[in-house]
Formats: structure tokens, sequence, C-alpha cells
């Protein structure tokens, strides 16, 4: 039995009983697109949902029958973006934000409240008042890394480890600006920070599903992981966190934001890998009730 709770930040699937300290969580494949939001958007909807990890939650979907819970954003990242600080706010795009110390992130247009979409296509025609910034955190960044947060304490109280395995999807095209000549391009690019956010032995097994489902996998090159990675990878403490940059390519039409004909049958190929990990971390005889 699968237990789902839904809210207006995020969903959450429990399996019936935690059987391993992995959690697995998708920050950016939201997609319930306020209609105020849209209607105050320079993009029409197709552009808009370009930055968008569309169906990653899909693949992924697996987890809790394995016995891991899996935390997925409502929210779209055009939106508001997960994974960055709450802090990271961009004057060129809030009221009355004073400037914060350089950050390229928000530099970029990529701060918490993203100015832009992939290829730098501005969201908006102005800006947004401080107060609709505030309420967006309140509402949703909040609740989505209080759930994060809650469930690793959870591996951690019954595992005495937990493993994030922070899900997402990466346009093809940043694989080929980034490939090296005569190099086989990755499909799948997992960000460790390199080193600081998991143990060596953990991104080895994580990579070994991956590799053994028959995937090319690089570590972070172009993508090394982002605010979430940093903030709840702490091996030390027996927590790691690892970014998982799927390409985009393997699954679906980035243009038309479609599933690919054989959609399932990757779906299928990600969920072995899903389970492949659940159980490398499995200490058996130990399981958590799901609440």
């Amino acid at each position: 039995m699968i237990y789902r709770t839904v809210t207006e930040a995020y969903s959450l699937f429990r399996p019936a009983r935690r059987s391993t300290p992995v959690v697995f969580s998708s920050p950016h494949s939201g997609r319930a697109y306020p209609a105020a939001f849209l209607a105050a958007s320079a993009l029409d909807g197709q552009m808009i949902r370009s930055s968008e990890d569309a169906f990653v939650d899909e693949l992924f979907s697996a987890a809790p029958a394995h016995g891991a819970p899996l935390l997925l954003a409502e929210m779209p990242r055009a939106y508001l973006d997960l994974n960055r600080a709450r802090d990271e706010l961009d004057p060129a795009v809030i009221e009355g934000v004073t400037r914060p110390p350089h950050n390229p992130r928000v530099s970029s247009g990529l701060g918490v409240i993203p100015r832009v979409v992939s290829q730098g296509r501005p969201i908006y025609r102005g800006k947004i008042a401080l107060a609709e910034a505030e309420a967006r955190l309140t509402r949703h960044w909040h609740p989505y890394h209080d759930a994060l947060h809650m469930l690793m304490q959870e591996s951690l109280l019954a595992f005495d480890m937990a493993v994030l395995i922070d899900c997402h999807s990466m346009p093809h095209e940043a694989i080929e600006s980034h490939a090296r000549p005569g190099q086989p391009r990755p499909e799948v690019v997992l960000g460790d920070r390199f080193g600081a956010s998991a143990g060596r032995d953990v991104v080895e097994r994580v990579e070994a599903a991956f590799r053994g489902a028959g995937l090319r996998v690089a570590r972070n090159a172009p993508f090394a992981g982002a605010y979430i990675a940093q903030t709840y990878g702490r091996p030390s403490r027996r927590q790691h966190a690892i970014q998982i940059e799927i390409d985009r390519a393997l699954y679906m039409d980035e243009a038309r934001i479609e599933r690919r004909a054989d959609f399932a049958a990757f779906q299928r190929l990600i969920g072995g890998v899903v389970a492949t990990i659940a159980r490398a971390f499995r200490e058996d005889g130990t399981t958590l009730a799901a609440e």
C-alpha cells in the first residue's frame, strides 16, 4: 500500500513501510501553473515550460514500491525554484530587494524567483512585488523543505544514515555544449559537489545502478549539484545527497514537451534503477512504519 499526501506545495508518496534510508525528491517537475502567473508572464504556455523537468516525477514513480518515499513539487520551477536558497532574491525582478552579495545564479536570472527560463528568455514583462515573492516562499518553499528535512531525519533515526536522490533532467544541448571531442556523451550526470555532498561509496553504488541499466554516466560536469545537494549533503553526519540529471532526449520530445513513443520502456528502465538504489542501502530487518 502507498500513502499519498497532497498539499499546495507538494505531493508525498510513502510506502506502507520504509525499508531503505533512501529518499527520492523531484523539485522541478511541478506543473501546477497558476492562472494569474501565466497571465502576468511574457511567455506563452509552451515556452514557460522549457525549464520544467517534465515527466521526471513519472520516471521515479516506482520509489514507494521499493520502500522509499517520493517527494514531488506541485509548483513549477518558473514560478519558484526549490533548488535555490530562500534568500537568493533577484533585484532585477523583485521590487524592493536590495542587491545581494555577488551570486552567479541570481545574476543570471536563476534565483529562487526566476527571472528567465531556458535560453535566457524573460518570464515577466516587469517586476513583481516583494510581498508576492515572500508569499510564494511561505506557501511553497518552506513547506517543501520542511517535508524534505522531515524525511531525511526519519531516515537518520531509523537507519543511522540518509541518502537523498535529487531527481532532475537536463537539456540535451547542455550535454552537447560540454562534450569533449571524441568522448561519448553522458546520458546521466551525478552531482555530489565534487565529494562534498555524498560519500564516495554512496556515489559509487548509485553510479553502479545507472551503469547496470546500460546508461552512460558522468560526475559533476556539467552539473555538480545546487542548493539541495549543498544543504542536505553532510557525509560526515551520514547524510548524503546526490543530484541526478537525465538527458531529456532519452524519453521526451524537448521542443513539444511530449513523452516519446517509447517512454514507458524508459520509465521501466529507471524503475529498475530505483529498485537497485533502494536495495543497495537497505538494512534487513530495519523498517519504519509510515504515518
